[in-house]
């Protein structure tokens, strides 16, 4: 979502100023468009592939099936333009067969051209069990480490004080969600950044209590056939001071081994994706954003990779029940 609003003040302060492959002056028009008095220090890393792994934007997914996984995914955003954003996760979760609760950790890595975030996130989720589904509480609190080298974007010597100090600060992180689900359907509402923290332009911190973002998500599986099974989802976004968001996806899987699927995420992007069950254990997985935003005439797409292993379903070469989300 802000990486959209981005891209839209980018094209707009910039087409028939400057040229775009200079990074320094498009990060520091940008930063001045969005920054007014205060900066905001904190953004939530967002995939295409979201909805295989919705720890990312919903504690209460965590252990959401009774196995030890691990999942690492890398994004590489609007290939083709210098410092774009690039993304990359290290998530575990579990939780015991027989037991309510869930937990799990989650690292991760966001650039932006002169931004970088760094941070740690652990989870926690209670589910109630219903007699063909549950609900599940969850609560998510870190760490991250916000880094923005103005000093770096500045073109000129003597220019605006605002980019003479570079800045470095740990920051909390905070947030809640609920999930109702059951093996065929999924709904979830999260706010994965309960603090707004911001940096003034005398590099002071402001942290607040304020909620500034908004993710409602639901799915589905129909199963067709023996072989074939179909899922469509969404998932709603809205963030303070940004226009609101949809993401419209529709995946289907082959003999549970092949999943191929389509999304349109508004204003920004076409994505197609592609799944491999490789064993009961590992699957992999690919995502090609197709920029629909003004960058399309300097972004070559966006790519998107994913691995997953899964610890306890090494018992059999045959996959009992992959999963759909």
């Amino acid at each position: 979502m802000k990486r959209t609003v981005m891209s839209q003040r980018i094209i707009s302060n910039l087409f028939g100023k400057v040229v775009l492959s200079n990074i320094k002056v498009i990060v520091i028009l940008c930063l001045f468009s969005v920054a007014g008095k205060t900066l905001n220090a904190q953004q939530e890393p967002m995939y295409s592939q979201y909805m295989f792994n919705l720890l990312q934007i919903n504690p209460a997914y965590a252990g959401n099936r009774a196995v030890d996984n691990i999942t690492t995914l890398f994004r590489k955003q609007w290939v083709g333009i210098d410092n774009a954003p690039t993304t990359a996760s290290l998530s575990w979760d579990r939780r015991q067969e027989g037991s309510n609760v869930g937990y799990g950790l989650q690292l991760y890595n966001d650039q932006l051209g002169i931004e970088s975030t760094s941070g740690l996130q652990a989870f926690y989720s209670f589910r109630i069990p219903f007699k063909n589904s549950f609900l599940s509480l969850g609560l998510s609190g870190g760490i991250l480490n916000y880094r923005a080298a103005f000093s770096s974007a500045s073109t000129t010597q003597g220019g605006d004080p605002l980019f003479q100090a570079d800045v470095n600060y740990w920051l909390p992180t905070v947030g809640i969600g609920i999930l109702y689900a059951s093996d065929r359907w999924y709904a979830g509402f999260s706010i994965p950044a309960l603090l707004q923290t911001k940096v003034n332009t005398d590099n002071t911190l402001v942290t607040t209590s304020a909620n500034n973002h908004y993710f409602l998500t639901a799915g589905y599986v129909f199963e067709c056939s023996e072989a074939f099974k179909l899922k469509p989802s969404f998932l709603m976004k809205a963030i303070k001071g940004a226009p609101f968001q949809y993401d419209l996806n529709l995946n289907a899987w082959i003999l549970d081994i092949v999943g191929l699927g389509v999304s349109y995420r508004t204003s920004d992007a076409y994505v197609g994706m592609f799944e491999l069950q490789v064993s009961s254990a590992i699957r992999l997985g690919y995502a090609f954003d197709y920029t629909i935003s003004n960058l399309q005439r300097y972004s070559k797409g966006t790519h998107e990779l994913m691995l997953r292993y899964e610890f306890n379903n090494q018992k059999t070469n045959r996959v009992l029940s992959p999963r759909y989300y």
